[in-house]
């Protein structure tokens, strides 16, 4: 999955375009989106279908990528459905785009 072991992310996954949205950050963006999109983990994301990477934003370092991941939740969720909006406007899954490239 993806070349890199660490590859610190701040990404929102989505059940549906324009659904339901969870913020996410993670050290290896390919794995933790495999694991949302098979729900090997419980919560949030598992319970509301939340399989679609439509967002991410790469960080330096988990330091830069949790501060980011804080900005982003603590704001709306019109400012959410914006980041999508300039990064992916068609909704489509970004998963395969970051696994292969």
């Amino acid at each position: 999955m993806g070349g890199r072991e660490r590859w610190p992310a701040v990404y929102i996954m989505a059940n549906r375009p324009g659904g339901v949205l969870y913020t996410g950050v993670t050290s290896n963006l390919p794995q933790r989106a495999w694991q949302h999109r098979e729900g090997v983990t419980g919560g949030f994301t598992r319970r509301y279908g939340c399989k679609m990477l439509v967002w991410y934003d790469m960080a330096p370092d988990m330091e830069s990528a949790i501060r980011r991941e804080k900005q982003i939740k603590g704001g709306s969720r019109a400012r959410k459905l914006a980041l999508i909006a300039a990064l992916n406007p068609g909704w489509k899954d970004l998963y395969e785009d970051i696994v292969h490239g």
